[in-house]
């Protein structure tokens, strides 16, 4: 796991801009701890941090490799989960191989296929390939986008980087905001290729950006495809069972210490039980660990989201494992700190509010870190196989929006945190409805589909193809900041394709959610996780957390804070005069944002253009 970046200028001498191309490559350190390498010629320039996982000693980059025509220079981020089966497949077609790497077999891949390498791949990754004999340059991202990937044209060429912030280093690149990129902040949509940043562009996931002398283009190498499912309920899953054992196997792979995510829900406690039956067979004892508060066990309040605090169901798959568990617990005072929020705000590049949910997620990487170098996780199960509530909420199944916009009851997402003007200026609630018309009218259809299963299928694709996207964004960046690799089982393409095509029926046959991977996993895990009813990732519920949050902001009004404008001033005072021992869900997320915005100006001092 590693982070890339590059400069691509037909025009420019690259060989002179050895300074800027240096400082493009060192905002990726946090995610490339161990290494880093630039490889630069005239019209290319290549950089790269790296995260040792794979052939420790031998999988430096950048890599390149010497043909008859000219040299082929590779900068590559993820892993490659089938190398050892495509490096035996090469080497019968006469490769030879120096090391033990991933992106060796990966750069002999584009050697033997070309762009087409990308469909011979099993795994997470986002690649630049730079090809003198062409000139040409290939920016390649996963099918699920696990791993990000950044480009931004110029008038010679390209800028490029697994986070904006690779790219935000070249003075090329403006550091300006318009009115989409705000909007993407305020609602909980991903609108294809958008970066936020003005001129900044995202590769979708399953594509290949080619760059030459004519500019970009875009070739689609994978999208989910309507398929009929002609498995019985018995063989559906009996097969998924068999894919998550190959995955877990597979994903399990590492030269360096790993362990598993486990927050007592059904995800991530079958990914921890599969992980230990694979271990188990090499006398090897899996590792877990979870994310908890001070106190929340005791004083858990239900509410509409979470039933049950997540402690004792963790507590109760670690014991019927038997594996290594830490529970790692945190206070108000290390949520709301100060120097914890632009940590998470200068991982992401960008003020996208998810508050204590990423701070929490940040402390928790960081203290894993300290024990293991790679992470499974269960992100992504839901949008697989069906199991947030909405999907089961006949209003939201019909809403003429997406889902997860239809069912928000909560008002932490209010525009109204939002200035007259701001508000007026964005439209948020006409860009929804945009985004929701471009996202529904590339669903695959099945012919002979009932109205219903089409539906059906249409929530699932706006799951699969715009929801999953913030979330693993958050993981990776949250992850990456520590230097800490995730690994997300359910993203495999294999199992994403199987359960797609299965009709909803197939999916909800014992009337509950996540049908087919409760089945097909019960037999591992303690019957109290089975019977458990969906928990979203935990949040704070002490109110200490939100009154550390109200001084904070006090003190940024009274400070006149340039940040502050975008939001509604009126509202703020109100938030701000709450009594801090009864701070509101509003008012707390109001905070949150306010901090967070506030935060990401001192960080990049941005242009906003609305």
């Amino acid at each position: 796991m590693c982070g890339i970046s590059g400069w691509i200028d037909f025009q420019r001498d690259l060989t002179r801009e050895q300074p800027t191309i240096d400082g493009m490559c060192a905002t990726m350190t946090c995610r490339g701890p161990d290494a880093g390498g630039t490889w630069v010629r005239p019209h290319a320039a290549l950089g790269h941090r790296r995260l040792a996982i794979i052939d420790l000693p031998g999988g430096a980059q950048p890599m390149e490799a010497a043909t008859p025509d000219g040299e082929v220079a590779i900068v590559y981020s993820g892993e490659a989960y089938n190398f050892t089966e495509l490096r035996d497949e090469l080497r019968r077609r006469g490769h030879h191989f120096d090391t033990d790497s991933d992106t060796e077999v990966v750069l002999h891949g584009y050697l033997r296929w070309g762009a087409q390498v990308a469909e011979h791949l099993n795994g997470m990754f986002a690649f630049a390939v730079w090809d003198t004999r062409t000139e040409q340059l290939l920016l390649i991202r996963d099918r699920m986008g696990i791993k990000p990937l950044y480009y931004y044209p110029t008038e010679q060429g390209v800028l490029f980087g697994s986070e904006p912030k690779a790219i935000l280093a070249n003075p090329l690149a403006e550091k300006a905001v318009d009115a989409d990129g705000l909007r993407e902040l305020f609602v909980m949509v991903k609108t294809p290729r958008q970066a936020m940043w003005s001129g900044m562009r995202e590769v979708e996931p399953g594509t290949i950006v080619t760059v030459d002398r004519k500019g970009p283009r875009e070739h689609t190498y994978w999208r989910l495809q309507a398929v009929a499912h002609t498995d019985d309920q018995e063989t559906s899953v009996a097969h998924v069972r068999e894919l998550l054992d190959d995955i877990v196997r597979r994903q399990l792979i590492s030269d360096v210490p790993r362990c598993v995510l486990l927050s007592g829900g059904l995800d991530s406690s079958t990914i921890t039980a599969l992980a230990g039956l694979q271990l188990a067979r090499s006398g090897e004892q899996v590792r877990s660990f979870a994310v908890d508060f001070v106190g929340q066990t005791e004083n858990f309040v239900p509410d509409e989201m979470r039933a049950t605090p997540d402690t004792p169901y963790v507590h109760d798959v670690a014991e019927h494992v038997g594996s290594l568990h830490q529970d790692i617990v945190l206070d108000p005072d290390a949520l709301a700190d100060p120097a914890v929020r632009r940590a998470t705000v200068q991982a992401r590049d960008l003020p996208l509010g998810l508050g204590d949910l990423d701070q929490s997620l940040y402390l928790l990487f960081k203290a894993i870190r300290g024990h293991s170098t790679v992470a499974l996780s269960g992100e992504s199960a839901d949008e697989v196989f069906g199991g947030y509530k909405w999907f089961h909420d006949p209003q939201a199944q019909q809403a003429d929006t997406f889902p997860w916009v239809a069912a928000r009851t909560q008002p932490v997402r209010r525009t109204n945190t939002l200035s007259p003007d701001v508000a007026a200026a964005l439209d948020l609630e006409s860009y929804v409805a945009d985004a929701y018309r471009e996202a529904v009218s590339s669903v695959p259809v099945l012919d002979g589909e009932s109205d219903f299963d089409r539906r059906m299928r249409q929530i699932c694709y706006l799951h699969l193809t715009r929801f999953v996207r913030v979330l693993l964004d958050r993981k990776d960046r949250m992850s990456m900041a520590v230097g800490l690799e995730v690994r997300v089982p359910f993203c495999d393409h294999r199992l994403v394709e199987y359960v797609f095509n299965t009709p909803w029926s197939l999916k909800t046959f014992d009337g509950r959610e996540k049908s087919l991977l409760r089945h097909a996993t019960a037999d591992t895990l303690p019957k109290s996780v089975v019977e458990r009813v969906k928990s979203p990732y935990p949040s704070t519920q002490d109110p200490k957390y939100a009154a550390v949050l109200q001084r904070q902001v006090a003190d940024l009004v009274a400070a006149g804070d340039p940040a502050l404008s975008l939001l509604d001033q009126k509202w703020l005072r109100e938030a701000l005069a709450q009594d801090p021992t009864g701070i509101d869900q509003e008012a707390r997320f109001t905070f949150e944002r306010a901090l967070d915005l506030s935060t990401w100006y001192d960080i990049h001092h941005p242009t906003v253009k609305l």
